[in-house]
Parts: structure tokens; C-alpha cells; sequence
């Protein structure tokens, strides 16, 4: 097959990758069961494995097709904006069903929950401590990651690095306070519509963190070896992106969840 061609579309390669992180999704959501059920923890842990490393070879494909190979054809990268645009707002409509079980229970509590919101016997969070704690650190986070694209922009390459640096820290500084937090509950997960809405929420909100962090991780890394230029790095943009959605996201839980539902 010709290795020339002769439009700006990027046909991609076989790869592995979607075939064992598919493996990777279905031995650890599997090691979850057994892990819940029987307390024992080496799939979940087989499943973690697999899924690191699947991500970190298909990253490490996808940036050398973008970085070394020259794929990334201006066409191609506005089709992966509008995939990243697409994923956002998939995004967006699966924490709505989460704001909607919440509103659709505390607005009008019913019989068993003792017809109030928190229901009876249940001690909410202050959410003047840790929950307003964790949203300055990610408005602060927001801030940085804004500080390191416009680094980027200008070729500022310590400025840019300085920024990813802060945010990437900031994100772990959200996530540890996050596990105490959860760790300190009065409640959990099985007490009533609340402990439910609460963790589904939240908890979701917490692995797109991990997520975020890890994606901002990886751009930090790229950016040190020199893999963005002020006119390519889409693959930051979307990080940033991603970023500034979990910032809405947790200002939306902090008031409706932590604040107005306590």
C-alpha cells in the first residue's frame, strides 16, 4: 500500500489498543464485583493494570502520529475538535439524569424520607469546610490551566510549563480532599435517596477529576519534551477544555448539592 495520499484525512493504523482497553473495561468492572462481593481485590487490580498500560501505548501512538508523523492535517484536527466538542456534551447530559434524581427527591421529599430534605437521621456535610476549600482549588485550577494555554500561545514554553505544573497539582490537592472527605462521611452510600444522589454524583464528578488530572499529566509531560508549538497543540486544548467543564460541573454540585441540599 502506498504510503502517499492524497487527501488530508487521517486513516488510521490497525492498533491493538481499542480490543485490550475493551479487556482492560471488562476485567476491571468485573474485579469491582468481586472485589464488593467477595473482598478480594486481584482483578480489580488485573484491571487496572491492563487498562494503565493500554492507555499509556495508545497515548503514546496517537502522539507520535501528531507529533513526529504529521497526521494531524488541519482537516483532521477539526474533526477531533468537534469529537472532543461532541464528547463534552455527552458529558453535560449524563450528570443532568444526576441533577435530576436530586432535585426530582429533595424538592419534594416523600413520606419515608420524613418529608424533609436531608431526609431524617441523615448530618450533611458543612459546606463551608472542605466542599468550599475544594472549589477554590479548582477555580484556582481553572486559573492555571488558562495561564499555561496562554503560555503556550505566546511561546512562553516555562510559563506554559509552570501552569500545567500548578494545575496537575491542584487536581491530586482536590482528589486527596476528596478521599478524606468521603472517608469522614457521616453517611454512605446506602442511606436513603440522599447518600445515593450524593456519592453518584460526586463520586462521578471525582473520577472525571482523575481523569482531567491524568489528561493534563500527559500534556505536561508532552509540553516538557517539546511536543506543542504556538500553532499545534490541540492535545492541550482539550485537556483544557475538559478541565474548565469539571469546573462548571462542580460549581453546579457545590450549590445545588453542598450548599442549597444541606
Amino acid at each position: 500500500m502506498s504510503t502517499h495520499a492524497n487527501h488530508p484525512f487521517h486513516l488510521v493504523d490497525y492498533s491493538p489498543w481499542p480490543l485490550t482497553g475493551a479487556i482492560g473495561a471488562m476485567t476491571l468492572t468485573s474485579g469491582l464485583v468481586k472485589w464488593f462481593h467477595q473482598y478480594d481485590m486481584s482483578l480489580f487490580i488485573l484491571g487496572n493494570v491492563i487498562t494503565w498500560l493500554t492507555m499509556y501505548q495508545w497515548w503514546r501512538d496517537v502522539s507520535r502520529e501528531g507529533t513526529y508523523q504529521g497526521l494531524h492535517t488541519f482537516s483532521v484536527t477539526l474533526g477531533l475538535r468537534w469529537g472532543m466538542i461532541l464528547f463534552i456534551i455527552s458529558e453535560v447530559f449524563f450528570f443532568i439524569s444526576f441533577f435530576w434524581a436530586f432535585f426530582h427527591s429533595s424538592l419534594s421529599p416523600t413520606i419515608e424520607l420524613g418529608t424533609s430534605w436531608p431526609p431524617v437521621g441523615i448530618v450533611a456535610f458543612n459546606p463551608f469546610q472542605v466542599p468550599l476549600l475544594n472549589t477554590a482549588i479548582l477555580l484556582s485550577s481553572g486559573v492555571t490551566v488558562t495561564w499555561a494555554h496562554h503560555g503556550l500561545m505566546e511561546g512562553n514554553h516555562s510559563q506554559a510549563t509552570q501552569g500545567l505544573f500548578f494545575t496537575v497539582l491542584l487536581g491530586i490537592y482536590f482528589s486527596l480532599l476528596q478521599a478524606y472527605e468521603y472517608i469522614e462521611a457521616p453517611f454512605s452510600i446506602a442511606d436513603a435517596v440522599y447518600g445515593s444522589t450524593f456519592f453518584m454524583a460526586t463520586g462521578f464528578h471525582g473520577l472525571h477529576v482523575i481523569i482531567g488530572t491524568s489528561f493534563l499529566l500527559v500534556c505536561l509531560i508532552r509540553h516538557i519534551n517539546f511536543h506543542f508549538s504556538k500553532n499545534h497543540h490541540f492535545g492541550f486544548e482539550a485537556a483544557a477544555w475538559y478541565w474548565h467543564f469539571v469546573d462548571v460541573v462542580w460549581l453546579f454540585l457545590y450549590i445545588s448539592i453542598y450548599w442549597w441540599g444541606s
